[in-house]
């Protein structure tokens, strides 16, 4: 069975997803976002340098890399492309739409009852004002689109917050204001893979960011079964196959859903816990495949 990674680079991601195909007896290759070619017409198809995707039994969509506007939207719509040609793509395009906009991803939660925090979307600076006073003078502002907690501010003071805002209209961003949430410093990464809790950490740090990847420290716990269900259920609503839920309980007990990233890192996880995360994304890869037609 061949799978095939699609990234931008190699990198330790990559690595172990090939060592978990060639163990699991499955041939696995990278191929790069950046090389991708469609054909169309007389010849027909999908490729990426030397690799034909459409020959893939499997494809891994990683890190989509940054560019344009219009070389996101065709390196998105080849994973839309693969999809509609019979290739398991995981996870799918659609998935991985809505999980990188958080203006979509709160929606969804919300929509499908999970708690979130009290958060204001906007385009105008003034507006953005207006939200910063409504959620009381103290809002975490995130980039649309991110991830590894890059780009995020805390913002508890009028005057920061104007420059902040100004500087967000300069280069046409869309605000994104979250209330901040009281927490003792720390939060809890869940990863989900088809459908049932992997594993868990704690992340903690002094402050109010926790990511592992921005500093924070990792360790192991048992998810109850309360937080378990609310991660869960954020997966299913992006309609991820796998992916990592933030889940931050805050000072007055409310435990709320913070993000749901469908393009997951594992390191953390893999070092906290010592699951073998890319052998369980290998194996549900391939669970879901058709079985072969009997001749």
């Amino acid at each position: 069975m061949l799978i095939v990674t699609l990234a931008s680079k190699s990198g330790w991601h990559t690595d172990e997803l090939d060592r978990a195909a060639r163990q699991h007896g499955h041939q696995h290759q990278l191929a790069r976002y950046e090389d991708l070619v469609g054909f169309f017409g007389s010849r027909r198809g999908l490729r990426s340098g030397g690799v034909e995707l459409e020959r893939a039994d499997v494809v891994l969509a990683r890190i989509i890399p940054s560019g344009s506007l219009e070389q996101i939207i065709h390196r998105v719509d080849a994973l839309h492309q693969l999809t509609e040609r019979g290739v398991r793509v995981m996870n799918t395009a659609r998935a991985i739409e809505r999980s990188v906009d958080k203006f979509w991803t709160t929606g969804l939660l919300e929509q499908a009852g999970l708690p979130v925090p009290e958060t204001r979307t906007c385009e105008a600076a003034d507006s953005a004002m207006e939200a910063f006073r409504d959620l009381g003078g103290d809002v975490i502002v995130k980039p649309l689109f991110g991830s590894m907690g890059l780009g995020m501010l805390r913002v508890a003071d009028e005057d920061l917050a104007w420059r902040v805002f100004r500087t967000i209209e300069r280069i046409q961003g869309v605000y994104y204001l979250q209330r901040m949430v009281p927490h003792e410093g720390r939060d809890v990464r869940a990863f989900v893979v088809g459908g049932r809790i992997l594993g868990a950490i704690e992340r903690r740090a002094p402050g109010w960011r926790t990511n592992v990847s921005r500093g924070g420290a990792a360790t192991a716990i048992e998810l109850p079964p309360p937080h378990a269900e609310l991660a869960l259920r954020a997966a299913a609503a992006i309609e991820a196959e796998y992916a990592g839920v933030d889940l931050l309980t805050g000072t007055d007990g409310t435990t709320y859903v913070l993000e749901v990233n469908g393009i997951p890192g594992w390191e953390g996880l893999q070092h906290a816990t010592g699951i073998d995360v890319a052998g369980a994304i290998v194996d549900q890869a391939v669970k879901r495949l058709p079985e072969p037609a009997i001749s």
